[in-house]
């Protein structure tokens, strides 16, 4: 039987489900319940390995990896959208096949945002704090209603975000490398030209692209000095996109409102990040995809890409 591995189950999710028993139906497999410490830890564990189960974006399978587990790795079968934690030419030139499960959580995903949105607009954590500790702190909070979301990336997750803002009362833009105007009719927004148009106009930014080349670092210092006054910035996408330091100058200068964040450019977050330290940030512990209903379509998909590989040598959704 073909030898599936999941490198990286913790904490866990794929341990205790359906998908597992689906895979071990499919093949030998073993769930490490622990992060690997090291890339030779890793390749280590994939070692003899057909399948690997790619379930947290904090394992990194870089070209190295990768050659060291080509002599027998076919299939490296992502739990998830982003695949910015793979060499993926490294995958074509071994000819080892990456696949993702795309769609499952989009729902979860932005139903967070707007949770992070109402929560930094309404000061929920440090009102609930002060009330706990028997302070009664009244004071003027932000109403969405009227004010301009902009939407920087119009995949799944960022046009149901859009539906969702126009839902409670925003006008709604947005701005992407590939815009679709038959996508912002159906979903009631408008596309600006530029992300400096965006950024100008909108009360509140949020962010929806993956990672890669072109993405990485595009909002620093200069594009949150174009923001409005006291804007409010979300980030449920990835960490690299933005530079950390600089949204967190323009958070404590007070030139932004506030921010909710659920990814970071190091993750878990380091108990010396100065965000923690900022009283105008709401973050969770990229999690906004972790319901059960995203968690079982992922996972379903998941282990549907690896059984139809090992027995028909097709992968449903393949990305390499």
């Amino acid at each position: 039987m073909p030898r599936i591995v999941v490198p990286d189950d913790s904490p866990p999710v794929i341990s205790g489900s359906a998908a597992l028993e689906r895979l071990r139906e499919a093949g030998e497999t073993v769930v490490y319940a622990s992060l690997p410490s090291s890339e030779d830890d890793l390749i280590q564990r994939l070692g003899g390995a057909h399948t690997a189960v790619n379930i947290r974006g904090s394992t990194k399978f870089p070209a190295r990896v990768l050659e060291a587990a080509a002599g027998s790795l076919r299939h490296l079968a992502v739990w998830g959208t982003g695949v910015d934690n793979i060499d993926l030419a490294a995958a074509r030139r071994l000819g080892i096949a990456v696949s993702s499960t795309p769609n499952t959580a989009t729902d979860a995903i932005a139903e967070h945002c707007l949770a992070l949105l109402l929560a930094v607009a309404r000061r929920l954590p440090a009102l609930d704090a002060a009330v706990r500790r028997g302070r009664w702190e009244r004071g003027a909070l932000v109403q969405c209603l009227g004010k301009t979301l902009g939407i920087v990336g119009t995949g799944a997750i960022g046009t149901r975000f859009a539906e969702l803002g126009r839902a409670i009362g925003m006008r709604v833009i947005a701005w992407t490398l590939h815009p679709d105007t038959g996508k912002a009719r159906a979903a009631g927004f408008t596309y600006v030209p530029t992300l400096d148009a965006l950024l100008a106009q909108s009360d509140v930014v949020s962010l929806h692209l993956r990672s890669s080349p072109q993405t990485r670092g595009l909002l620093g210092a200069a594009q949150f000095a174009r923001m409005k006054p006291g804007a409010i910035f979300l980030n449920t996408a990835r960490g690299d996109l933005v530079d950390e330091a600089a949204l967190v100058d323009a958070l404590a200068s007070g030139a932004l409102g506030g921010a909710g964040l659920d990814v970071f450019v190091s993750e878990p977050v380091a108990p010396g990040n100065p965000l923690l330290r900022l009283p105008n940030v709401v973050l969770t512990p990229h999690t906004a995809g972790t319901t059960p209903e995203a968690l079982a379509r992922g996972l379903d998909l998941c282990a549907e890409n690896v059984v139809r590989y090992i027995a028909e040598g097709e992968v449903v959704h393949r990305v390499v």
